[in-house]
């Protein structure tokens, strides 16, 4: 994830680099490739003037239709969680270039 100092605000935001994210739901020994997802830009809202994170899953489930993306506040998404007492990221970059070519494969079958 990179950093981006607000040109208008005195802050730096984390913001997360286009790729492919592992959701720390995510359950190696369940469903292939569920809670993983294709990080595709960054939104701002226009009114509140926060922004969101654009992404879609690379798996297949029935809530999303009929948006092709979800979202999520930013700060939300770069965000540490708590699980079993232990602090962990809510969503890790996937970097592994073979898991990436394999990724980019299921996005291609999914979304053309």
């Amino acid at each position: 994830m990179g950093l981006e100092r607000s040109k208008r605000y005195n802050y730096v935001m984390e913001i997360p680099e286009k790729g492919f994210y592992i959701h720390y739901k995510h359950d190696p020994s369940g469903e292939p490739h569920s809670y993983i997802y294709e990080v595709v830009g960054i939104g701002r809202n226009t009114e509140e003037k926060t922004y969101t994170v654009l992404y879609r899953p690379l798996y297949i489930n029935d809530w999303l239709s009929p948006a092709d993306y979800q979202s999520r506040p930013l700060d939300m998404f770069v965000e540490n969680v708590v699980v079993d007492g232990k602090e962990k990221p809510r969503f890790t970059h996937i970097t592994d270039p073979v898991l990436v070519a394999e990724l980019e494969q299921i996005r291609k079958q999914m979304y053309g």
